[in-house]
Protein backbone atom coordinates (compact mmCIF):
# COMPACT_ATOMS: atom_id res chain seq x y z
CA UNK A 1 0.00 0.00 0.00
CA UNK A 2 2.67 2.52 0.57
CA UNK A 3 4.88 2.02 -2.32
CA UNK A 4 1.17 2.67 -4.37
CA UNK A 5 1.09 5.82 -2.36
CA UNK A 6 4.39 7.07 -3.06
CA UNK A 7 3.97 6.12 -7.02
CA UNK A 8 0.80 7.86 -7.27
CA UNK A 9 2.32 10.91 -5.45
CA UNK A 10 4.98 10.45 -7.83
CA UNK A 11 3.10 9.95 -11.06
CA UNK A 12 0.52 12.70 -9.70
CA UNK A 13 3.86 15.39 -9.95
CA UNK A 14 5.08 14.19 -12.80
CA UNK A 15 1.58 14.84 -14.60
CA UNK A 16 1.61 18.27 -12.66
CA UNK A 17 4.99 19.21 -14.24
CA UNK A 18 4.03 18.01 -17.89
CA UNK A 19 0.65 20.25 -17.74
CA UNK A 20 3.33 23.37 -16.76
CA UNK A 21 5.60 22.53 -19.28
CA UNK A 22 3.39 21.31 -22.31
CA UNK A 23 1.41 25.14 -21.29
CA UNK A 24 4.52 26.94 -21.17
CA UNK A 25 5.41 25.55 -24.44
CA UNK A 26 1.97 26.53 -25.70
CA UNK A 27 2.83 30.09 -24.74
CA UNK A 28 0.17 29.97 -21.89
CA UNK A 29 0.72 32.55 -19.86
CA UNK A 30 -0.61 33.85 -16.64
CA UNK A 31 -0.65 37.11 -14.34
CA UNK A 32 1.56 36.74 -11.34
CA UNK A 33 1.40 39.52 -8.61
CA UNK A 34 4.21 40.67 -6.41
CA UNK A 35 7.13 38.64 -8.53
CA UNK A 36 8.48 41.76 -10.62
CA UNK A 37 11.50 44.03 -9.58
CA UNK A 38 10.74 47.62 -9.35
CA UNK A 39 10.29 48.89 -12.78
CA UNK A 40 10.13 45.70 -14.53
CA UNK A 41 6.02 44.99 -13.95
CA UNK A 42 3.54 44.26 -17.44
CA UNK A 43 1.15 47.03 -17.44
CA UNK A 44 -1.67 48.51 -14.95
CA UNK A 45 -0.20 47.26 -11.86
CA UNK A 46 -2.55 48.66 -9.88
CA UNK A 47 -2.65 51.95 -7.39
CA UNK A 48 0.37 54.10 -7.36
CA UNK A 49 1.12 52.80 -10.82
CA UNK A 50 -0.07 53.59 -14.43
CA UNK A 51 1.03 50.78 -16.64
CA UNK A 52 4.32 48.82 -17.86
CA UNK A 53 7.56 49.44 -15.97
CA UNK A 54 5.88 52.07 -13.05
CA UNK A 55 6.11 49.75 -9.95
CA UNK A 56 8.57 50.87 -7.43
CA UNK A 57 9.25 48.52 -5.39
CA UNK A 58 11.12 45.25 -5.61
CA UNK A 59 8.14 42.26 -5.54
CA UNK A 60 5.22 45.04 -5.26
CA UNK A 61 2.37 43.12 -4.28
CA UNK A 62 -0.01 44.72 -6.63
CA UNK A 63 2.49 44.89 -9.62
CA UNK A 64 1.94 41.27 -12.06
CA UNK A 65 4.13 40.41 -14.54
CA UNK A 66 3.17 37.56 -17.42
CA UNK A 67 4.26 34.40 -16.76
CA UNK A 68 4.15 30.61 -18.24
CA UNK A 69 1.11 29.49 -16.78
CA UNK A 70 0.91 27.49 -14.35
CA UNK A 71 4.61 28.59 -12.79
CA UNK A 72 3.06 31.10 -10.90
CA UNK A 73 2.61 29.98 -7.42
CA UNK A 74 5.49 28.38 -7.56
CA UNK A 75 7.59 31.32 -7.53
CA UNK A 76 9.70 32.65 -4.23
CA UNK A 77 11.82 35.04 -3.67
CA UNK A 78 14.10 36.67 -1.25
CA UNK A 79 13.71 40.40 -0.42
CA UNK A 80 16.60 42.55 0.30
CA UNK A 81 15.47 42.60 4.27
CA UNK A 82 15.67 38.59 4.06
CA UNK A 83 11.69 38.03 3.91
CA UNK A 84 10.46 35.28 1.76
CA UNK A 85 7.81 35.76 -0.83
CA UNK A 86 5.93 33.58 -3.21
CA UNK A 87 3.98 34.73 -6.39
CA UNK A 88 0.34 35.12 -6.57
CA UNK A 89 -2.30 35.15 -8.88
CA UNK A 90 -4.08 37.09 -6.82
CA UNK A 91 -3.50 41.07 -5.87
CA UNK A 92 -1.76 41.02 -2.61
CA UNK A 93 -1.30 44.17 0.17
CA UNK A 94 2.48 43.31 0.89
CA UNK A 95 4.80 45.91 -0.14
CA UNK A 96 2.97 48.13 -1.65
CA UNK A 97 4.32 51.71 -1.30
CA UNK A 98 1.84 54.40 0.15
CA UNK A 99 0.67 56.58 -2.32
Amino acid sequence: MKNALVLGAALTAAVSLAAVEQASAQGAKEKCYGVSLAGQNDCAAGPGTTCAGTSTVDYQGNAWKLVPAGSCEEMSFTTADGREVMGSLDALERDVPKG
